[in-house]
């Protein structure tokens, strides 16, 4: 099978373009700035969820990706000033994640630029394509959580066995 008739190759390079696009508005508005991505679009999901308790593992579950790696961005974001991090009434080990006035700027500066590309992006495709679109990429992700959640349990089982072979 050729690398570029795969889905993966095809995501990866939507990225690439995606990104490499939003960093050429960045520059010609004269918005850059050290934000990533992937900051950008937590940025939004604390923005977009104000006045909510947002905690790590809510990341975590929002843009699928590891508590180790949320561990590493929330610390840049915290140490850049976009966000901080506060205790929780009912348990002091809990701590949400709230946007800084520092944050809360950046996303609104960004989100225009966001906007603009997410137009550019749809142009000469149909609501109906757009609509397959979502329906495939829904079903996609689908399947991907489903083998990630089917190797755990394989995982722990053989975690189990294994202490068990060994005692």
């Amino acid at each position: 099978m050729k690398h570029k008739s795969t889905l993966g190759y095809e995501v990866k390079t939507l990225d690439n373009l995606f990104f490499r696009n939003l960093m050429s508005y960045e520059i010609a508005n004269n918005h850059m700035d050290e934000i990533t991505v992937m900051h950008g679009w937590i940025l939004a999901f604390l923005y977009e969820n104000e006045g909510k308790d947002i905690f790590q593992k809510d990341i975590e579950a929002e843009f699928s990706i590891a508590r180790s790696t949320v561990t590493c961005i929330v610390k840049l974001m915290e140490k850049k000033g976009y966000i901080k991090r506060e205790c929780v009434a009912q348990d002091a080990r809990l701590k949400k994640l709230v946007l800084t006035e520092t944050g809360r700027n950046t996303h609104e500066l960004h989100m225009d630029d966001m906007d603009i590309l997410e137009e550019r992006c749809k142009r000469n495709i149909t609501r109906e394509e757009l609509k397959t679109f979502w329906k495939v990429a829904e079903q996609l992700k689908r399947n991907l959580e489903e083998d990630i959640a089917s190797n755990k349990k394989i995982e722990n089982k053989e975690e189990n066995n294994y202490g068990k072979n060994h005692t």
